[in-house]
């Protein structure tokens, strides 16, 4: 049998034996379980929603909604750095949405757009054809004898 080590044992107090809830009067929580004595928190399935204040009108409900919210215009996209298109892609390709879902950069469901930021270096010549490119990484593109192709562009 293995040598006691202290290293690997826990310290006094870390484990404890598990309160054993409604298991008779001589365990100390038989009877009401340590719920008490009636009302609502001592029934089955007796809890309330947040925000509940007891019947009262709660405060979300109360007070007016006002303004706008942009939340469902919010445009999400998915950033990739130049340094990532350096290493998974090779001279020549194409670098566009399907190509990013082929080379599991984004997931085939995902329904943002895709950005190219200017971060590390790119030697290869790449059609990169996506919604948005930084200044930087379009430079650096550019530099390296590829194309940029962005939706702005499609659209003027």
């Amino acid at each position: 049998m293995a040598e006691y080590n202290p290293i690997l044992s826990a310290p006094q107090g870390a484990n404890k034996k598990p309160k054993r809830v409604g298991r008779g009067s001589s365990s100390g929580l038989g009877t009401t379980a340590g719920k008490g004595n009636k009302g609502q928190q001592s029934r089955s399935g007796g809890k309330t929603y947040v925000g509940f204040e007891g019947g009262q009108m709660p405060l979300y409900r109360r007070i007016a909604r006002k303004g706008f919210s942009n939340y469902p215009f919010k445009k999400e996209y998915v950033c990739i750095n130049v340094e990532l298109l350096e290493t998974k892609f090779n001279d020549g390709e194409t670098v566009n949405k399907a190509s990013l879902v082929e080379k599991g950069f984004i997931s085939s469901k995902s329904n943002s757009m895709v950005k190219v930021l200017g971060n590390g270096e790119i030697t290869k010549k790449l059609t990169v054809e996506v919604d948005k490119v930084s200044a930087s990484a379009k430079e650096k593109i550019e530099k390296a004898g590829g194309s940029v192709k962005t939706a702005e562009s499609k659209a003027e």
